[in-house]
């Protein structure tokens, strides 16, 4: 998803390079990033939360798609193919939460 949101951003105007391009490219890699550095962290209860931090991002970055598309500079086929695999995603992350909240 990350890849395919730098594609869609390089074509958006360039007033937005440094608002809405770098908040909607900030929140999809922190999405992997979150899970990443969590599944490093000493604890389950530690990757938790830092599951929980992706879920976050992942909303963010689902409200930015939302606000591209209203603002014109994303079809609603991207959008909807993007939003799509933001929710996706964050079923995933919250299968993943629940089985580790499982165990601990």
């Amino acid at each position: 998803m990350v890849l395919e949101i730098y594609k869609l951003t390089k074509n958006f105007p360039a007033e937005e390079k440094y608002s809405l391009v770098d908040q909607i490219r900030r929140s999809s890699s922190s999405i992997a990033a979150n899970i990443v550095e969590g599944n490093e962290r000493k604890t389950k209860k530690e990757f938790i939360q830092y599951l929980y931090q992706a879920k976050g991002s992942c909303a963010e970055t689902k409200y930015h798609l939302l606000l591209s598309r209203d603002l014109g500079y994303v079809s609603i086929e991207n959008y909807h193919n993007l939003s799509n695999m933001t929710i996706e995603i964050s079923k995933m992350l919250s299968s993943l939460i629940n089985y580790l909240k499982s165990d601990i």
